[in-house]
């Protein structure tokens, strides 16, 4: 079996605020987490932090201007943390983003290689952002991936089946959290 971790991607406060609908994603998420650690799997999680200031934010890139306007996602700020329901234990990494995808301006790469992961489980808000960005990051660098289509989640209900119904499966393997639990149980 390859050698993989669990991504944990953009489950903040204001994220979660803003995109949870009440459909038990927050138990089903702390679920692939504690299955995961069972299992031997490092789960690392992704957040995305601006700078104070802004000086990471070209004028140019309209998701980021429209987040800079809303005052979301400044690093330190309250909103930007981890969901407590899902949060991370001590000796879990946490790696900060700068844009859509999980690799651009972390150090998430340099995390995995040292550590010899060869294969990602992709979870997180929103399915059409930083899964879809990350996915097809990953895949051009030749990781394995799985999607947990239930450990996604999206504002746009009928986009996230899309994705994980019709593209995602182009390059991953896309499973139900319960079905992976089983997978992996040691």
């Amino acid at each position: 079996m390859s050698n993989s971790a669990l991504l944990v991607m953009d489950v903040q406060q204001d994220i979660v605020d803003i995109a949870d609908d009440g459909s038990g994603y927050l138990p089903r998420l702390r679920r692939a987490i504690d299955g995961a650690r069972a299992a031997g799997i490092p789960v690392i999680y992704v957040v995305i932090g601006l700078r104070p200031g802004h000086p990471d934010v070209g004028p140019r890139n309209r998701v980021l201007n429209s987040i800079v306007q809303a005052g979301l996602f400044t690093e330190g700020a309250p909103g930007t943390a981890i969901h407590e329901d899902v949060a991370p234990r001590q000796d879990d990494i946490v790696v900060t983003k700068r844009r859509a995808s999980a690799f651009s301006g972390s150090d998430l790469d340099v995390v995995l290689r040292a550590r010899g992961i060869d294969s990602l489980v992709l979870t997180g808000i929103a399915t059409s952002g930083v899964v879809l960005h990350t996915l097809c990051q990953a895949n051009d660098q030749d990781f394995g991936l799985t999607v947990l289509a239930d450990a996604c989640l999206d504002t746009d209900p009928e986009v996230h089946q899309f994705l994980t119904e019709r593209l995602f499966p182009q390059w991953a393997d896309v499973v139900a959290v319960e079905d992976w639990l089983r997978a992996i149980a040691p």
